[in-house]
């Protein structure tokens, strides 16, 4: 007993490092080649767009594909090519920015109830029941309403709405995590609470990294459908979302080409962040 009491444990080896020795996975390869030329898009867009996003020119108004303009124009003569560009960026951010805050939340609130555990477990436990009850998009429509319209406004608002979703999952992975043997030897050995949670997140790294990006596609989804009802971003910022809205008036003139190209890059990323999220959960459970 003195032995273990004495000699510094070991944590063990974190979930992400094992997970990815099954990286070869050729499918998981495409979906993470997919993902990162998105990202690499959204990031150099600005720098990849032949023209300015708000850029108008009211003689080239509702022109098709062309040389000049490879999507077109839409009704102000701006080019559709150039605001997709500009908007992967906005419509990225506040993806991820969505995920960030909700992960950290969750996460926190997942792991500090794992950690105390007994009354306080089983409260925040029904607590995120009643929360996951409510559909997190009514939530959202409800705090953007009172916070008002804009970036931040829909930010926020689906980060409190994500994060019992994120703490309900990550919680049961904690509790098991927690009642690990090498935390029983950190316990032993005098180390801090903190620096045991510390390393209980890193043996939730695996499952972390998989709920942000399957979170990734759905905040993307959420953002630009808060943007379609009015609620998100406002004209003129190019954003997705705003861009599928700001095309519906040229569709009976058959001038359809901005509503299909943002909606085709908003169900092209939601698709490929999705399949990833599920790929990367299916490589850490060990099914895939």
């Amino acid at each position: 007993m003195n032995a273990l009491v004495t000699t510094p444990a070991t944590p063990r080896t974190p979930a992400l490092t094992r997970s990815w020795v099954r990286v070869s996975d050729p499918y998981l390869l495409v979906l993470i080649l997919v993902c990162a030329t998105l990202l690499c898009v959204a990031i150099l867009g600005p720098w990849l767009a032949p023209y300015p996003p708000d850029a108008t020119d009211i003689l080239a108004a509702n022109q098709g594909p062309s040389p000049t303009h490879i999507l077109g124009t839409d009704s102000l003569g701006r080019d559709i090519f150039s605001r997709l560009l500009w908007g992967a960026r906005v419509s990225y951010a506040a993806a991820a920015l969505i995920v960030v805050f909700s992960m950290v939340i969750g996460c926190a609130i997942a792991v500090l109830s794992a950690w105390f555990g007994g009354p306080v477990d089983a409260g925040v436990g029904g607590t995120l029941n009643v929360m996951i009850a409510v559909p997190g998009i009514l939530v959202a429509l409800i705090a953007v309403t009172i916070l008002g319209t804009g970036f931040w406004a829909p930010v926020i608002a689906m980060s409190i709405a994500s994060a019992p979703y994120v703490a309900r999952i990550i919680r049961s992975s904690a509790v098991v995590e927690r009642r690990k043997p090498y935390i029983e030897a950190l316990t032993l050995s005098g180390v801090s609470s903190a620096r045991i949670n510390v390393h209980i997140v890193r043996g939730l790294s695996a499952l972390i990294l998989a709920q942000a990006t399957f979170s990734f596609g759905v905040a993307l989804l959420e953002f630009g459908a808060l943007s379609f009802i009015g609620l998100g971003i406002q004209a003129p910022t190019a954003e997705w979302g705003a861009m599928v809205v700001a095309g519906r008036s040229e569709l009976l003139s058959g001038n359809m080409q901005q509503t299909f190209a943002a909606g085709a890059m908003i169900v092209i990323s939601v698709v490929a962040f999705t399949l990833l999220g599920d790929r990367l959960a299916r490589v850490v459970g060990g099914t895939a």
